[in-house]
């Protein structure tokens, strides 16, 4: 007798592969597309998160429907774990230190961005709504529950600009500080809103005392969540030596099963990943702080999904006229509102003068805890004001995750702190060997005194070490082209022989060249070929072997140590 399900499970499985296979390719032309995007955008000189953004709203619920909202839905994990990671990195930038040093001129700022905007939004709103609807009931309640989301700034866009341009300073401390915080005063005004609307226009909103405990409750449970798995992490690494790889598998783990107890919980998964950053941060030996960079090498993928999906969720053609001017209404008194209350806070406190003049422009991007209050909203206030501020947020998100990461640009640009947040290997990546300087001479250079002729006496190359920074010399023949090289060690073995060695020229006492590098070398290259031939110094020459100078590894070295020195000089004359 047939088994009938024998039958069914090969149909089964097909499915499910085919599934499979549709879900890779869903994530490879995600990648692709918001690569591309990124990219495209990156070239425009425009941040690459709002290329991400416009493809996914071109493939989304907005553009040519390639991904549909069930599919969107069931990649809500990849947006978990983008803002795990995000939170993870900016809990990395929260050292005791810069808290101690900045944490009043925080508090000062935090308020006064959070609560400026949710009274102009409040008060625009209710009073353009009233003169609509003739409610105040309903108008005065729209007002409080957008003037308190309004508050909200979104960590992820901006983040990302500030990474992709590797900042550094004191506007750059005090974003890191302000997106990590203003979440939490986000959800107070909330609570606050949402008890003040129920009382007006009615609700599903809970008595206001058990909403404040269950946000102390969210607020410091994620946050002892996050510091116990930094701990973990903090003795799992401490027993990794250097191992990156290790060390880089327990790190996602780790924050990644944080992330997973939160979400089962119900504590919020960002607060507790910057717990883990800020224990890893603060209490990590200097060997494992190298986290750090481990992660951020590892999220560009997980960034481009994040943000694709984010511009694939937004549909912008549900606005109708009214709930645009209310959108319009709310963009402009929430941008301005913040400027106020940024420039404000930051003079209050004497903040350095970037910060005062720039900070408006780092903080008005909006995206996640927004969104989550708009639900939260649309539940609360079903049968009233849930579903327009709903379509309200969705349509100002669509606008400020544009433009948002494109005046952080222009700010940290005005700042002056772009491309001063780098390492060595940053510098190297980016430099070759005609870069590489002594004091104001170009050490790749026909005229050289690092180049001698063949014909040279001994005494006459030893005469210009007074004279000159270089410990190697290249050979030059008859012919222009490189014939030997060389090096202080060689000279000193051969003024041991006595005083026939004056008598003696270049040619007599050079070496053959074992390897060479051109001027376009860049600078891990060259490292590479000091390592693998165990030399300091090699001849650089042009296509037709031509010695233009020489290329000693401790001056590539002081000239990295000079430019790491006259970076951070320059962060601290910022403040």
């Amino acid at each position: 007798m047939n088994n009938p399900l024998a039958s069914l499970l090969p149909q089964l499985m097909h499915i499910q592969a085919l599934d499979a296979v549709v879900l890779v390719l869903i994530f490879g032309l995600i990648l692709f597309l918001g690569a591309s995007g990124g990219w495209l955008f990156q070239k425009l000189r425009i941040p690459q998160v709002v290329g991400y953004i416009i493809i996914g709203i071109l493939i989304g619920s907005s553009g040519f429907h390639i991904l549909e909202p069930n599919v969107i839905g069931s990649m809500e994990s990849i947006s978990t774990i983008a803002l795990s990671l995000i939170g993870f990195l900016i809990g990395g930038e929260l050292k005791i230190k810069t808290i101690k040093k900045y944490g009043k001129q925080f508090v000062s700022i935090l308020l006064f961005e959070a609560i400026t905007p949710a009274f102009l939004v409040g008060g625009l709103v209710t009073g353009v709504v009233y003169i609509f609807t003739k409610d105040i009931s309903y108008s005065l309640s729209l007002g409080l529950i957008l003037g308190a989301i309004c508050s909200a700034t979104a960590p992820a866009a901006t983040t990302d600009v500030l990474v992709e341009y590797r900042t550094k300073g004191p506007l750059t401390t005090t974003v890191y500080g302000i997106v990590a915080m203003d979440d939490a005063v986000a959800l107070i005004l909330y609570t606050i809103a949402s008890t003040c609307a129920t009382t007006l226009i009615g609700g599903s909103s809970q008595p206001f005392g058990i909403q404040m405990l269950l946000i102390c409750k969210d607020i410091f449970g994620s946050m002892l969540i996050g510091l116990a798995f930094g701990a973990l992490l903090h003795f799992i690494t401490m027993r990794l030596s250097n191992n990156e790889s290790r060390i880089l598998t327990f790190g996602l783990g780790t924050l990644f099963i944080c992330t997973g107890v939160c979400e089962l919980f119900g504590f919020d998964n960002i607060l507790a990943a910057m717990s883990v950053g800020f224990f890893m941060a603060n209490f990590s030996k200097l060997k494992n702080t190298n986290i750090f960079a481990l992660v951020e090498k590892y999220t560009p993928p997980i960034y481009v999904l994040f943000f694709v999906l984010v511009g694939a969720k937004l549909d912008i053609w549900i606005i109708t006229p009214f709930l645009g001017v209310i959108a319009l209404l709310y963009v402009f008194g929430r941008t301005f509102g913040k400027a106020i209350g940024a420039t404000f806070g930051a003079w209050l406190t004497k903040a350095p003068k970037t910060v005062q003049k720039y900070l408006p422009y780092c903080l008005l991007s909006q995206a996640g805890v927004a969104i989550g209050l708009s639900i939260a909203a649309g539940s609360d206030f079903s049968d009233s004001i849930g579903p327009q501020i709903l379509l309200i947020i969705t349509a100002t998100t669509f606008i400020v995750q544009l433009v948002g990461p494109v005046f952080v640009k222009i700010g940290v640009t005005k700042a002056g702190e772009c491309g001063l947040n780098v390492t060595t290997d940053d510098i190297k990546k980016n430099t070759r060997v005609t870069d590489v300087t002594w004091g104001k001479e170009k050490i790749c250079n026909y005229d050289s005194p690092s180049i001698v002729q063949e014909t040279d006496m001994l005494f006459t190359i030893l005469n210009s070490f007074s004279h000159n920074q270089n410990l190697n010399y290249v050979v030059k023949g008859p012919d222009g082209e490189l014939t030997g090289i060389i090096s202080l060690e060689h000279l000193k073995e051969i003024m041991q022989i006595g005083d026939f060695a004056e008598t003696m020229l270049a040619m007599d006492i050079m070496d053959k060249p074992i390897v060479t590098c051109k001027p376009s070398t860049t600078l891990p290259e060259a490292y590479e070929l000091f390592d693998f031939y165990d030399v300091d110094a090699i001849p650089i020459v042009d296509a037709d072997n031509t010695p233009l100078g020489i290329l000693e590894k401790n001056t590539v070295d002081h000239y990295l140590h000079t430019r790491i020195i006259e970076l951070n000089r320059k962060v601290e004359e910022l403040g």
